[in-house]
């Protein structure tokens, strides 16, 4: 073979290898997840919408259930514990909930790590969903931070007009870091202990209610009662701002619901159908109940039983067909009025805005009846292979967990709290106001 026969081998074969390598990274450019707009568009909204939640909805239908004097304070509250939470999620929250390590062996099961303060994390980041859809990391990190904050701000209900304010900002760090990461990790981030065990929580019944209502009546334990609970009447100031607040809420909580689909499909629209339905049946149902307790339907009983209808469907969103979820709502309004109107009294915790008595109690309604309304014989999305009595004992597994991991959290939250700084008000303070007392302000003028 001649000198120019060889040249034209090596150059053909030279072709060939740039060719087939060309088409490798081409096809490694192809295969790789790209967002689709679509989906990021529909959950940039739904993490919005939880935050709407929050502030203004959460702020309002907390604050117009206190009287007058508490009102500023309770909104700071809320606001200052989500602006907090939104902080530390990027900083080590998210790591430890989600993180890109998968530590081996049981820590594993209750952490993640890597990742703090998002390293690694840039706007061509992905985050897997339900699907082989991707969306960006951001957007994931975004959402799931709105929860976190949430869940921090639902406690404040059941401390509500006694609890201080500086008390309030270092036991929202140790809570958050103690209670809801683990707990986030082991239901929702795989390789959890609840997640690797079947739990079902769409959007989340332990995570954010039964977690909250839990931590919010041991809080309130240790804090006791308000001055003069319960003999003084204690009304609230405005329901108006409250049904405001609650109106709000049943908004936003589609963002809550919905948007744990993480993709805008047949999955999200059930979810949105159910949070519709189980809402509008636990807010009448509360409503009958009273009148048949001897009472007027109240708008107070209306909005108790909006979020009763809600908190209760949260777990079961996207678990449940809309009958399955009605049946959902009615129960969990009828058991959580149940705890509201005759057990808190028989045991004379004062759970100042029902955070235990509609989140707490409502949550395990729910996670539990998820068992229930997922299988197919009430028009849920299961496919049978796991039966409902192994479901339920999923379900029920899934909630002493949380209850105990929230019990011991927080008290050792609170423990640290109260050494350091107090966790009440001082007695001039009650009396003459948070507003005034903790920040110098009043919400009207008289």
């Amino acid at each position: 073979m001649n000198r120019k026969m060889l040249c034209g081998v090596g150059a053909a074969a030279g072709s060939l290898l740039f060719a087939t390598t060309a088409f490798a990274q081409e096809a490694a450019e192809a295969a790789a997840p790209v967002p689709n707009p679509g989906n990021n568009a529909w959950m940039m909204t739904a993490t919005l919408l939880v935050l709407l939640m929050i502030i203004p909805g959460l702020a309002l239908f907390y604050g117009g259930l206190t009287r007058s004097k508490n009102m500023l304070s309770t909104m700071t509250q809320i606001g200052a514990t989500a602006a907090l939470a939104m902080l530390i999620w990027v900083m080590w929250g998210y790591s430890l909930a989600f993180g890109d390590t998968t530590y081996e062996g049981t820590l594993g099961l209750f952490i993640s790590g890597g990742s703090y303060f998002l390293s690694g994390t840039d706007a061509s980041s992905t985050a897997a969903t339900f699907t082989d859809e991707v969306i960006s990391k951001y957007v994931f990190i975004s959402f799931q931070m709105t929860f976190a904050a949430i869940t921090a701000a639902l406690i404040l209900g059941a401390t509500a007009e006694r609890l201080k304010f500086n008390a309030v900002m270092l036991f929202v760090p140790i809570w958050l870091t103690i209670v809801y990461f683990p707990i986030a990790h082991m239901v929702w981030a795989g390789g959890g202990l609840l997640f690797e065990d079947g739990a079902l929580d769409f959007a989340g019944g332990t995570v954010v209610h039964i977690n909250a209502g839990i931590s919010g009546l041991i809080l309130a334990y240790l804090v006791g009662k308000r001055r003069g609970f319960p003999n003084e009447p204690m009304p609230p100031h405005s329901m108006t701002l409250t049904m405001v607040g609650t109106g709000l809420l049943w908004v936003g909580w589609f963002g809550f619901n919905a948007g744990s689909a993480l993709e805008a499909d047949g999955s999200a629209g059930l979810a949105m159908i159910n949070t519709f339905v189980a809402t509008a049946a636990g807010a009448l149902a509360w409503m009958v109940i009273e009148r048949m307790a001897g009472h007027k339907g109240s708008a107070l009983g209306f909005c108790s039983g909006v979020i009763a209808g809600l908190v209760a469907v949260t777990p079961a969103a996207g678990n449940s067909g809309p009958f399955g979820a009605i049946l959902l709502g009615i129960v969990a309004s009828a058991v959580c009025y149940f705890f509201v109107a005759k057990v808190k009294g028989k045991f004379g915790y004062d759970d100042s805005l029902d955070a235990f008595g509609i989140h707490g109690v409502g949550g395990i309604v729910g996670a539990i009846g998820t068992a229930v309304v997922y299988q197919p014989f009430l028009g849920g999305p299961g496919d049978g292979s796991v039966g409902l009595v192994d479901q339920l004992g999923i379900q029920i597994f899934s909630v002493v967990v949380t209850i105990v991991w929230a019990t011991v959290g927080t008290l050792i939250a609170a423990f640290v709290v109260k050494a350091l700084v107090g966790l009440r008000s001082s007695e001039e303070v009650e009396l003459s106001g948070l507003d005034i007392g903790e920040h110098g302000e009043r919400a009207y003028n008289d």
